[in-house]
């Protein structure tokens, strides 16, 4: 097909659109790594953009040499793996059966569902059920609470609604029960948006750090990376920060903190161009279905 020379014209500006977006979105992540990588004098001086000067990699064999940091690092990434396959669980368990028109109850069910995607408690009454339930100072407490999202189970609900009838028909003709037409026809087609619900489960669960901010206060060795961060960037001067760490420079205070944020920010967008094929289809699928 031979595009004319408006179509070009058109390609070439939403190009540039699209890179001056993309060089405007990895301007902080720039300046973050540039400092982490720059010297204290520099730093003091504000004389770090988006190229690093002074190089030393001093920050980041600190934070690894720092054993709360790589606990929390490796502790967080366990976190985030096991939330994410147990939410996706959780998910297909609750969207699967809603599928089915001939669920008794199922009409008061989504209803139900839907009605605590919109009103809550609040949260007090939540930090108190939390309480009675002996969930304070529990890595449990950063799991069961947000083990399934109800927009993540219509996303589900709503693909699931578009697997043909004709398949499980098919499927229960042969003498499959629910469990296995699950396993043998519904998951295998499911792929783009379990992909795309398992990153939106694990950026979720990898960036909170606010459940474990109200729900843990004493047990530092629970903390995970984004909260053991937000303690540190909680200082109001680099001098707090680096007589927190032991040190007596501010800038390097200041570079070991932009490192800390480099470590906690890349191992989740290293994860994004692995499950990039899956998102649009997995998000545009399961949103216009149903």
């Amino acid at each position: 097909m031979i595009k004319s020379k408006s179509t070009k014209a058109g390609d070439i500006v939403i190009a540039v659109i699209c890179a001056i977006l993309m060089f405007i979105c990895l301007v902080p992540l720039l300046n973050v790594l540039a400092r982490s990588l720059s010297s204290a004098e520099f730093l003091v001086r504000n004389e770090v953009v988006l190229w690093p000067k002074g190089w030393n990699v001093d920050a980041y064999t600190t934070v690894l040499g720092d054993a709360k940091y790589v606990h929390s690092l490796w502790y967080t990434a366990l976190l985030t793996i096991g939330c994410t396959i147990l939410s996706l669980f959780m998910t297909v368990i609750c969207a699967y059966p809603l599928t089915y028109d001939k669920l008794k109850g199922g009409k008061f069910i989504n209803a139900f569902i839907l009605f605590t995607m919109y009103f809550s408690a609040g949260t007090i009454p939540h930090y108190l059920n939390i309480k009675n339930l002996g969930l304070l100072e529990n890595m449990w407490v950063l799991v069961i609470p947000s083990c399934i999202s109800v927009y993540n189970m219509i996303i589900m609900r709503s693909f699931f609604y578009g697997v043909p009838e004709s398949l499980r028909e098919a499927a229960e003709i042969d003498g499959a029960g629910p469990i296995r037409t699950l396993i043998q026809i519904y998951l295998p087609l499911s792929t783009s948006v379990l992909a795309t619900l398992a990153l939106f489960y694990a950026v979720g669960r990898w960036n909170g750090f606010s459940d474990a901010l109200l729900y843990i206060k004493k047990r530092e060795d629970l903390y995970p990376i984004q909260l053991l961060l937000y303690n540190i960037l909680q200082n109001t001067t680099a001098v707090e920060v680096a007589t927190q760490e032991g040190f007596s420079s501010p800038g390097v205070g200041e570079t070991l903190k932009m490192a800390t944020v480099m470590f906690a920010t890349v191992p989740i967008l290293l994860v994004y161009p692995w499950l990039q094929r899956y998102f649009v289809t997995g998000v545009t699928i399961g949103a216009v279905k149903g």
